[in-house]
């Protein structure tokens, strides 16, 4: 459990907070590529830790990323002309570039627009997505260099879908691997397509003893699973600072032409909202089909978001997230279609913020209360003036992996390597 003041200062991102400071540490996903698919294309409103921004591609391709209000008399700028490498207030006329310097200004006759800039935070494009840093310019981490984010378009899969709640919970819920088996069951094989088939290792194993084992970049966790009396199934996931989890793709398959990681990003839109982002990526010969890229089966494409309404959840609070008792009966624990729409109905359920005052804790969330322990030190480490965890290259060269192999053999023997696998250090120049 967390008392309320510390659940108060990991919940708490918005400008200047200690959460919100330390987030802004980090490179955070604010866009999908796609979101601004050419030069000069509309603008896009981006909510990240509290702060309203907009987003625009300019004419030369650049992508800035600024204060959403005017600086002149506050209009928003969502509303601008995106034209000649800038973006244009329509209500005076004055332009700023992707720097958020003012360039011109329409209704001044002696135009002072060398003075005036509006907040803008530097952007990386890179897999897909457009990375924001909203932290002090000289302590710029390094360029978020996820597997993914340097595999072919082909290869790779990246969505995203608002979550209503606090960026923890949703996180919390994300790492924590004992719940899977059952949350997201699939109580009869022809139900597998809405939740984890009762066949796979994930059901047939017995509840996973963790381990968490501290690194530069978060922590790596595995979920030791005991298959009879002398098999093992053991899932190595990795926690990067401050949001991010790899964990291995569906099913344990022999198939080494399409071996896959899936992950996320559990962004802070403010207080109460999270968008959460989702990733998949096969490092084997064969490319994804549509599905695959769209995350189809865990509740995150076209048919479980509505990607034109601010990428919301068709499945909410609202509708009671579209749980149907009879499938519940039959086919799933939950009656709740989509693996990534079960996860939001739970933490969902518990409120905005939940009362972590309350918890009751076990050996199983011991990956729960690691990483509460490495944001806390970060946060202190911030307020002290150094970096914190993870903001480096330090995870540039990791992966997730499961494999089912003997019990008598130590995991580390068979998954280290494949964790830590040699072609990302070439793949990387490292």
């Amino acid at each position: 459990m967390l008392s309320r003041e510390e659940n108060e200062l990991l919940t708490r991102v918005g400008p200047g907070t200690p959460m919100g400071e330390t987030m802004r540490r980090y490179w955070m996903p604010a866009l999908l590529s796609w979101e601004l698919p050419e030069a000069d294309c509309p603008p896009v409103r981006v909510r990240l830790l509290g702060e309203d921004l907009v987003a625009f591609r300019d004419s030369s391709g650049r992508v800035g990323v600024m204060d959403e209000l005017c600086p002149h008399r506050l209009a928003s700028l969502w509303l601008g002309r995106n034209e000649e490498d800038g973006l244009r207030c329509v209500y005076h006329g004055w332009k700023f570039d992707v720097n958020g310097q003012c360039v011109d200004q329409m209704n001044e006759p002696e135009p002072f627009a060398q003075k005036v800039r509006v907040t803008s935070y530097a952007v990386n494009e890179m897999g897909g997505v457009v990375w924001v840093y909203m932290g002090p310019a000289d302590r710029q981490p390094a360029p978020p260099r996820f597997e993914y984010t340097q595999a072919d378009e082909a290869h790779r899969g990246v969505t995203k879908v608002l979550e209503e709640c606090n960026w923890l919970q949703a996180f919390e819920g994300g790492i924590d691997t004992s719940h899977a088996p059952i949350l997201h069951r699939a109580l009869r094989k022809e139900a597998g397509h809405l939740g984890i088939p009762p066949a796979t290792p994930f059901v047939q194993g017995r509840p996973p003893v963790l381990e968490v084992e501290t690194t530069d970049y978060g922590y790596r966790y595995l979920g030791i699973r005991r298959l009879g009396e002398d098999r093992q199934y053991v899932r190595g996931y990795h926690f990067v600072m401050p949001f991010t989890q790899l964990r291995p793709g569906d099913g344990v398959s022999e198939d080494k032409e399409k071996t896959t990681v899936s992950g996320h990003h559990w962004v802070p839109i403010d207080d109460q909202n999270t968008m959460v982002w989702n990733f998949n990526y096969t490092f084997g010969e064969t490319p994804f089909d549509q599905s695959e890229r769209e995350h189809e089966g865990g509740g995150n494409s076209r048919a479980y978001v509505d990607y034109d309404n601010g990428f919301k959840a068709k499945g909410s609070r609202r509708n009671n997230w579209m749980i149907d008792r009879s499938v519940q009966k039959v086919d799933t624990f939950t009656g709740i279609p989509g693996i990534n729409a079960q996860d939001r109905a739970v933490q969902e359920s518990m409120g905005a913020i939940v009362d972590r005052s309350r918890e009751h804790l076990g050996p199983a969330d011991k990956a729960v209360i690691a990483a509460r322990r490495l944001l806390q030190q970060a946060v202190t480490a911030v307020r002290e003036g150094a970096n914190p965890q993870g903001a480096d290259d330090s995870y540039y060269a990791i992966r997730a992996t499961q494999k089912v192999f003997s019990a008598a053999i130590p995991w580390q023997q068979e998954l280290m390597p494949e964790m830590y696998p040699e072609e990302v250090l070439v793949a990387d120049g490292r």
